[in-house]
């Protein structure tokens, strides 16, 4: 496990120094993610809030509080890389646009989420956060709807279980979509704690 985790290491230095995040590493910011051999549940969102980049604590919002209590687990299992890995689509944070924060960078987790993914053997489920990581990993169209994906979630499993985004501007989603709350939550709940079993 020792010679793993030197892997991991090489890796984190590895995405430091890519020229891609030359900008980043300049002033000091690290990639912000976690992973670990052991992880049995990762979680693919879309990017660092810049809440999440200052405290270097991926989903440290009211996102995060939401999607813990969706997925039924508490802050310390949520943060133990040795149960949950946190892969979003970049490890960065884009900054700020006209309507929120900017998307991920084009390529980015095609690039560096297959090395780390295939760290993991243990892996159990991929919950997938957003509309991001839900058509990569989906493969879907540009046509498809994220509501239409999320009320058939049943489809991708056991490999992967779609999600919108919990962040509060959602809210009014949920409420027109009782559905998410009453059927999708449960089963979701339970694939968390049977993969977390391992």
């Amino acid at each position: 496990m020792a010679g793993m985790q030197a892997d991991f290491d090489s890796i984190f230095q590895a995405i430091r120094a890519d020229e891609q995040n030359e900008g980043f590493t300049r002033r000091g910011i690290d990639p912000l993610y976690a992973a670990s051999a052991t992880s049995r549940l990762a979680i693919i969102g879309q990017a660092p809030g810049r809440a999440a980049q200052e405290t270097r604590t991926p989903w440290n919002d009211r996102s995060g509080d939401r999607l813990r209590d969706w997925l039924g687990i508490d802050r310390a299992t949520f943060y133990d890389p040795s149960a949950v890995a946190l892969l979003p689509m970049d490890f960065y944070y884009p900054g700020k646009g006209k309507s929120g924060d900017l998307p991920p960078r084009r390529g980015f987790a095609e690039k560096w989420h297959p090395v780390l993914l295939g760290m993991m053997p243990r892996r159990r489920l991929t919950v997938l956060v957003g509309s991001y990581a839900t058509r990569r990993y989906l493969e879907l169209p540009p046509s498809a709807r994220l509501t239409d994906v999320v009320r058939n979630y049943a489809g991708y499993l056991p490999r992967f279980f779609p999600l919108i985004h919990p962040s509060p501007r959602n809210q009014l989603w949920m409420s027109r979509n009782p559905w998410f709350e009453a059927d999708v939550l449960p089963r979701l709940r339970s694939e968390v704690a049977s993969a977390l079993r391992g």
